[in-house]
């Protein structure tokens, strides 16, 4: 699978490139999965549902299915789940973008915005290939107008080898 990462400190525009590169990448005709890592517990379940009580019962998982789509909640009581673990369990697809797991070892373009107080994450991680910024940079890496969503788009296509598909 082919795996391209958006990174970047909190509010710096990363879950606004994801969904306008899904939007750009499959109007493309590539399929496209996404992956987001979240640092808070994610529950679907609400109190009460069918589906929070199976849980309760004990159930490792369950799948929330209908006719447009089904959602897979598993539970696990170790660490946070590893990139790799996830990508495992989804089905194959062009391109795979993830949105935060920065210091995982794929390659990745950041996302950054001097107004959100953050340094530059690039200088200390070699596998940052690119910086999407709407302000001028010096770098030692391409630097993308995030505003250009075709730009950083044929990046990463370029990037991933689908570029000439």
């Amino acid at each position: 699978m082919r795996i391209y990462g958006v990174i970047g400190w909190k509010n710096a525009g990363k879950t606004s490139l994801m969904e306008r590169l899904v939007a750009e990448i499959t109007s493309r005709g590539f399929s496209v999965s996404t992956v987001k890592h979240v640092h808070h517990d994610v529950d679907l379940d609400q109190p009460g549902k069918d589906s929070f009580r199976h849980r309760a019962a004990g159930a490792t998982e369950v799948v929330l299915a209908s006719a447009h789509r089904f959602a897979l909640m598993r539970e696990h009581r170790g660490p946070e789940p590893e990139l790799p673990a996830m990508l495992a369990r989804m089905a194959p697809v062009d391109l795979i973008l993830v949105e935060g797991y920065k210091r995982d070892a794929h390659p990745k373009i950041e996302v950054f915005r001097r107004e959100a107080g953050h340094d530059l994450i690039q200088p200390h991680d070699p596998l940052v290939r690119a910086v999407a910024s709407d302000q001028p940079l010096t770098l030692p890496v391409p630097r993308l107008d995030l505003n250009n969503t075709a730009e950083v788009a044929d990046f990463i296509l370029t990037e991933v080898g689908l570029a000439s598909i």
